[in-house]
């Protein structure tokens, strides 16, 4: 599966300060939240269509939480991320 690509992706990775890779394809990067609160790293993503029909309105709605506790030590202000 992709989630577990990106897991070997990040255990193999030779950056010592990346945390997480998070899968977000099929989102718009204005539909991805990214906050950083309480020791915590939280990553929202959200995604609504509306498709009309013969038979009417249809409705597709997808979302991604993860939340990501922050090693000891790494200050809030330190975080970064980039989509």
């Amino acid at each position: 599966s992709k989630q577990r690509r990106l897991n070997r992706m990040l255990n193999s990775s030779r950056d010592p300060q990346l945390l997480a890779l998070i899968d977000v394809e099929g989102f718009d990067p204005k539909e991805v939240t990214v906050t950083v609160k309480d020791g915590k790293v939280k990553v929202l993503a959200e995604h609504e269509e509306e498709h009309t029909s013969t038979r009417g309105k249809a409705y597709n709605y997808k979302n991604i939480t993860k939340e990501i506790s922050l090693p000891p030590g790494v200050s809030e202000d330190e975080v970064t991320y980039s989509l």
